[in-house]
C-alpha cells in the first residue's frame, strides 16, 4: 500500500501532538481528518475562544476538524465514520471509547511518553524527572479497552541528563515520538508491523495527572529529591512553596531551578541568604540553592534579582 492510500485520521490537543501532526502531512500521508478538543474560553471573562495547537495546524493545512464535546455523541461518531479511516493515530488526547478506537480496520495505535508499561497515566514526562530516572523514551501501542496497557509496536530510549528539566525532556521526546509514529505507520503500510503485550512483571511506576497541591515543595525531602521534585515540573506547572516573612504573613513562591549543596544540618524550610546574591533553604539533608524563582504577581526571575526588591534574611521559614 502507498502512503496516498492509507486514510489516517489523528487525534491530539497540545504542541507534542502537533509536531507529530506536522511530520505526518508535511511527510506525504494522508491524514483525511484531525480530532480534537473544542475550542476553550480565553481573557479575562473568557470572551476569546482559542483552539488547541492541533486545531490551529488543522486549519493551517486545510484538513477536516473534527471537535465533539463527547466522544459517544451519536452525529460525532457518523461524521467519524464518513472519514472511512484505515487507521487512527492519537498523541495527547483524551481516553477513548472502544466505538471509537475500534473503528478502523487497522486499528488505533497510541503514542505515549513513556517506557510502557512505566508511567501509564497523564503525566509521564513529568514524573520519570521526579522519580529521579536516569532514562525514559517513547512507545507506540494498539489501544484496548484499559488506558495505556495495549500491545507494544515500537519503543526508543533516551537518557535523563542531570540538566534537564520537564521541558527540556518533553521538547526531545517531541521529536523522537514524532520519528516513531512515522516509523510505526510504515511498517503498518509495508504490512510487517508486529506487537508485543506489554511486560508488567516488574515495580510499576503511575504518573497520575498532577494538581496544584501535588506540587507543593516538601522541605523534610533529602535535597537531591527536591531538586528533582522541581526540576520535573519546570517549567509548567512549576513546584510551589510558602515563605513566612517577619511580619506573620504568607508569599507563594514558585521554585524553577534549584541544585543541590552540602549546608550544616538546619531545621528543613530555614532560609539562609546573604541579601544579595544567594538563597539556600535546608532540606532533610544539605539545602537547596535557588536559581530561579517567581512570586505572585511577578515574572519569573533569577534569585539574586529577587533579593534586590525584597527584603530576607537568615532564619525564615519556607513551609
Amino acid at each position: 500500500m502507498e502512503k496516498k492510500d492509507l486514510r489516517i485520521v489523528f487525534m491530539g490537543t497540545p504542541e507534542f501532538a502537533q509536531t507529530v501532526l506536522r511530520r505526518l502531512v508535511d511527510g506525504g500521508y494522508n491524514v483525511v481528518g484531525v480530532v480534537t478538543m473544542p475550542d476553550k474560553p480565553m481573557g479575562r471573562h473568557g470572551s476569546v475562544l482559542q483552539g488547541s495547537a492541533v486545531k490551529n495546524t488543522a486549519v493551517e493545512y486545510g484538513l477536516k476538524c473534527l471537535q465533539p464535546e463527547r466522544l459517544k455523541d451519536p452525529a460525532f461518531l457518523e461524521e467519524l465514520s464518513a472519514l472511512k479511516a484505515d487507521l487512527q493515530i492519537v498523541v495527547a488526547f483524551r481516553m477513548l471509547p472502544e466505538c471509537v478506537w475500534s473503528m478502523p480496520r487497522l486499528g488505533t495505535f497510541n503514542l505515549h511518553a513513556s517506557l510502557l508499561p512505566q508511567y501509564r497515566g497523564a503525566a509521564p514526562i513529568n514524573w520519570a524527572i521526579i522519580n529521579g530516572d536516569t532514562e525514559t523514551g517513547v512507545t507506540t501501542f494498539f489501544l484496548k479497552h484499559d488506558i495505556d496497557t495495549g500491545n507494544i509496536i515500537r519503543q526508543e530510549r533516551v537518557p535523563i541528563k542531570a540538566d534537564d528539566n520537564a521541558g527540556t525532556l518533553h521538547d526531545r521526546l517531541m521529536e523522537l515520538g514524532a520519528e516513531v509514529t512515522l516509523q510505526t505507520v510504515d511498517d503498518i503500510l509495508s504490512g510487517n508491523v508486529s506487537s508485543v503485550p506489554q511486560d508488567e512483571s516488574g515495580d510499576l511506576r503511575p504518573a497520575p495527572k498532577i494538581f496544584k497541591e501535588t506540587c507543593r515543595i516538601d522541605w523534610n525531602m533529602p535535597a537531591r529529591r527536591i531538586s528533582d521534585f522541581i526540576r520535573g515540573l519546570s517549567p509548567y506547572p512549576a513546584a510551589w512553596t510558602v515563605l513566612q516573612e517577619t511580619d506573620g504573613s504568607m508569599l507563594d513562591f514558585k521554585v524553577y531551578e534549584a541544585v543541590a549543596v552540602s549546608a550544616p544540618a538546619r531545621e528543613p524550610g530555614t532560609v539562609t541568604t546573604d541579601g544579595k546574591s544567594f538563597i539556600e533553604v535546608a532540606a532533610a539533608d544539605g539545602a537547596l540553592r535557588l536559581l530561579q524563582v517567581q512570586i505572585a504577581g511577578r515574572k519569573r526571575m533569577p534569585a539574586s534579582a529577587f533579593l534586590c526588591g525584597n527584603d530576607l534574611s537568615c532564619g525564615q521559614k519556607f513551609i
